[in-house]
């Protein structure tokens, strides 16, 4: 056998061994390869955290204040890759719907009366695009042999950064009415310096957690909560104190003002005798705004070879 030959049998050698290095087995029909990939479909429930509605009471923190009659419904899609199912990464994009209504508080005899009489209410589109880290505790802590069967289930943690664009709106005689562009509480009005105009494109962090299951070599299916932390308390255009309203007049064009009037305070509808005071409080300016959704996602694997 000359060089040549040596050399080429060697090379074989080595490859093969390196190619065989890359598979272990998934079940005793198909190999897994070190990186799988995912394309999954999400659906499911969608709730938000702010000023407006909330449960019976005192307003509380998180979860303590969320009420559920307020749910609506998102879907997305995502695509994204794990090694080893240890760890991953995704890119997902998910739509939904968000709202809240003080007048879910009607005959509420505690102090959730305050915010029935206030009336207000929103709805807002919530468009986002995420990147998420996965992580697998379990595999992290007791990783697998090479020729160890892909585990059934599998409970993952994650997090990471997103962008979102959301659209707060309030009903008036049913028309569904933009709220930004109206500054329902001066926010760019040179009488309120520190209530600047926001922005209806925004950063949010995503964190949840989520449990995997292999339904066969294809297909997986996921639940998993994910809640968004954003850098805004507008999601529901209500954050502080109610302001002058004859600044309507002076900053917006006639219909704009016409509708903010209208918009800014709406405890009249209730109690026609109301006087509301410039300066009295509208929402609650020490917490953000936030929001998160329950979903079932079906998953799609890639990646996977028959033995």
């Amino acid at each position: 056998m000359n060089t040549k030959s040596c050399t080429l049998l060697l090379y074989c050698c080595v490859v093969s061994q390196l190619s065989f290095c890359q598979h272990y087995f998934y079940n005793n029909q198909y190999y897994d390869r070190d990186i799988l990939f995912e394309i999954n479909a999400s659906a499911g429930p969608i709730n938000c955290l702010t000023d407006i509605g909330g449960k019976s009471g005192k307003g509380k923190g998180f979860l303590k204040d969320l009420n559920i009659g307020n749910t609506r419904f998102s879907a997305g899609i995502s695509i994204g890759f794990i090694y080893r199912y240890a760890m991953g990464l995704r890119l997902e994009g998910n739509m939904g719907v968000i709202q809240a209504y003080d007048s879910i508080l009607k005959a509420d005899p505690s102090e959730g009366r305050y915010r029935y009489q206030r009336n207000l209410s929103f709805r807002s589109p919530v468009s986002e695009l995420l990147l998420l880290g996965e992580l697998y505790p379990v595999r992290l802590l007791f990783p697998a042999e090479e020729e160890t069967k892909a585990p059934a289930f599998s409970p993952y943690i994650t997090g990471g950064i997103g962008v979102f664009r959301f659209r707060p709106q309030a009903n008036l005689n049913g028309i569904w009415i933009d709220l930004a562009p109206l500054h329902t509480e001066g926010q760019g009005f040179t009488e309120y310096p520190e209530r600047k105009s926001y922005s209806l494109t925004q950063i949010n962090f995503p964190v949840g957690i989520g449990c995997k299951y292999e339904v066969s070599a294809l297909f997986n299916m996921r639940i998993e909560i994910l809640h968004r932390i954003t850098r805004t308390d507008y999601l529901d255009d209500v954050s502080t104190r109610y302001i002058d309203p004859s600044l309507f007049d002076q900053y917006l064009p006639l219909e704009k003002a016409s509708m903010a009037h209208k918009l800014h305070d709406r405890q009249r509808e209730l109690n026609p005798q109301h006087v509301t005071i410039p300066g009295s409080i509208r929402g609650n300016d020490h917490k953000n705004d936030s929001y998160f959704t329950i979903q079932l996602k079906l998953g799609f694997i890639m990646g996977r070879e028959r033995r």
